[in-house]
This record gives structure tokens, sequence and C-alpha cells, in this order.
């Protein structure tokens, strides 16, 4: 594929080609993806493919960011936002760890891990259309209970990292080396747990 910056085009087969790029990358990787595997496991043509994905970073940031947005939008629609901290930080937590633990969500991470140093825009790009977004809905979440008397916090973009990495504790660091690759419910709890009390320890109001 050329290497040029293009725009995406949508059209009538697009979600169909996202669907053979999302299987053939997450089971070949972006270097090993090919354009022939990607169109024949789309059902469209290579012309196809390329009309819509001249550049074959276009097409696996496409793929990822719609993973990515999706996660975001089921998250919104699940939590409630009005609800006290201890509520809705436990079900960010869930949500937040249920998308970085899924298998998608480890072999996404890998991909833009492993192709990092040559194309560095697609990991600034994944972390805009994933982590960002929840990020955001976070800060926006604590802006509100701040406001509300809940929570007394200074650096508020601060405190949303601070509770992202709570939640990975020792449980990312194990998936990254390999070390575990599935963790029970109760170890989840337990770590989610442990960082919603640290968490309001600090900022508890």
């Amino acid at each position: 594929m050329p290497t040029h910056p293009a725009e995406v085009r949508r059209g009538r087969k697009f979600d169909q080609v996202l669907h053979g790029a999302r299987e053939v990358f997450l089971r070949d990787g972006f270097e090993g993806a090919s354009v022939d595997d990607i169109a024949k496991v789309a059902g469209v043509s290579k012309a196809t493919l390329y009309s819509y994905f001249p550049d074959k970073r276009l097409l696996f940031m496409e793929m990822a960011s719609c993973q990515c947005q999706l996660q975001a939008d089921e998250a919104l629609m699940t939590i409630d936002l009005s609800q006290p901290p201890r509520q809705v930080l436990k079900q960010v937590a869930h949500t937040f760890l249920g998308f970085v633990l899924s298998d998608m969500g480890q072999r996404i991470f890998r991909i833009c891990a492993a192709e990092s140093d040559r194309f560095p825009d697609l990991g600034r790009q994944f972390y805009q259309s994933g982590p960002m977004l929840m990020k955001k809905a976070l800060t926006g979440y604590l802006q509100a209970s701040i406001a509300r008397g809940e929570l007394r916090i200074d650096d508020i973009d601060l405190a949303a990292a601070q509770f992202a990495e709570l939640c990975k504790a020792d449980i990312w660091i194990q998936l990254v080396f390999g070390i575990k690759d599935r963790f029970s419910e109760a170890e989840i709890a337990r770590v989610v747990d442990g960082a919603i009390e640290t968490f309001l320890a600090r900022y508890g109001a």
C-alpha cells in the first residue's frame, strides 16, 4: 500500500472492509497483515479496499479507533454519572479493565507498541481514540463530583490518570509480560476495590 497521507472514504462496503481488517490484523499483526488476505476475508476486491483505504496505517487505525470508540460509547451509556463516586468509580474501573484485559484490547496494544518506532503516529492515534476518551469521561465526572462536594481534587487530570493506574496495579504488568493471560473475577474485584479505597482516601471530601 502507498504510505502517503490519505483520507478515509466511506461507502457501501466500508463496514465490510473494516470487519475483514479487524480479523486479519488481530490474527497476523500490522506487519503480517496482507492486502490480499484482508480483501479475501472482507469479501471485496483489492480495488475496492484501496478505494477506501490507500494506506494500511489508515485501515489499522480506523479499525482500532472504531473498537475503542465502541467501548467508550458503551461505557458512557451504562455509567450513571449522577451517582456518588464509590459507585461510579467501580463501574468505570470494571469497564476500563474489561477492555484492556480483553484479547482484542491486548492485541491492539501490542500492535501499536510493536510498530511505534517506525510509525509513531499509530500509538498516538490509538491513545487519542481510546484511553483519552475514557480519561475525558472520567475527568468530566470528577469535575461534577467536586461541584457536588463529594471530592476534593486540585489536579483533575493527574487524579484521573492515577485512578487508571491504580486499576491496573499488578494485573496489567503480568498480562503484558505473559505471566498470566486470565484473571478471575475475584482477582479483578480485589484490585478494583483497592483502587477505589486508595483513591477516595486521597481525594474524598
